[in-house]
């Protein structure tokens, strides 16, 4: 009975950002419990499995996105998750700080945030609905709720702009509006929140991930492994009495 909670079998998922360090570790997770997962990435690559397919989107595109869900409804028959997971920016370096950023990278980086969720969500609504509700999981950042500490980045390009946390911000409180105003037609809209999860590139960076693994509880960055739990838990049955939640994933670092 119990193993059941968590089983996705006859769902199916669709995971933005897909391809990414995190995106590539759930999109196998969710298919070895049994669900069939659409990675939607601008990153083609093969899947080399029956339970996954590559679906090519670009988040910015509201038509891509609608592709995206027109396609994978044809494929699988339905959508029962939505995993928010792509994002990008803008203003990195330099440029990132607050005196130096234009108007235009400021836009784009809220938008590579917040309005990539927004419109993934919108568009996905009557799928959903269709099927009598499902799981929507937002990928927001430690950087929604803290702010960047700028002496551990120094010289080594990794700075987090400002735009960046802002966006991250909004995802936070577009997840419980969209919980409370989606329950009703069952629908429910819960986030994850990453602490730090250096990708391969950065983690060669030793110097740097040494000041990550001290701004820790657990004294270390995490590993990609390390989202499944809470990813799963909120697209299956296991949650089913949860929504407009958080599940911070972060070793400690937003509680000290």
């Amino acid at each position: 009975m119990y193993e059941s909670l968590f089983s996705l079998e006859g769902k199916t998922a669709v995971i933005t950002g897909g391809n990414g360090y995190l995106g590539s570790a759930l999109s196998r997770a969710l298919a070895d419990f049994g669900a069939n997962v659409v990675v939607a990435d601008l990153t083609e690559r093969d899947t080399g499995d029956d339970r996954l397919a590559f679906i090519a989107c670009d988040v910015s595109d509201t038509e891509s996105i609608r592709r995206l869900f027109v396609k994978t409804e044809e494929r699988f028959g339905r959508i029962d998750v939505l995993v928010n997971g792509a994002t990008y920016g803008a203003g990195y370096g330099p440029d990132g700080k607050v005196e130096r950023m234009s108007d235009e990278d400021w836009q784009k980086g809220l938008d590579g945030a917040a309005g990539t969720v927004f419109r993934c969500t919108r568009e996905v609504i009557p799928y959903m609905e269709k099927n009598g509700g499902g799981s929507i999981v937002n990928f927001a950042s430690m950087y929604g709720m803290v702010s960047p500490d700028p002496s551990i980045y120094g010289d080594s390009g990794a700075n987090n702009p400002v735009n960046y946390g802002a966006g991250k911000a909004a995802v936070l409180q577009f997840t419980r509006y969209c919980a409370a105003h989606l329950a009703s037609k069952g629908i429910r809209v819960n986030s994850v929140t990453p602490g730090p999860f250096p990708n391969p590139q950065t983690q060669q960076n030793k110097p740097f991930l040494e000041q990550l693994n001290k701004k820790t509880m657990l004294g270390r960055a995490g590993s990609a492994e390390e989202m499944i739990g809470a990813v799963l838990l909120l697209a299956s049955g296991a949650s089913s009495y949860m929504t407009g939640s958080n599940i911070v994933v972060d070793g400690g670092w937003t509680a000290w």
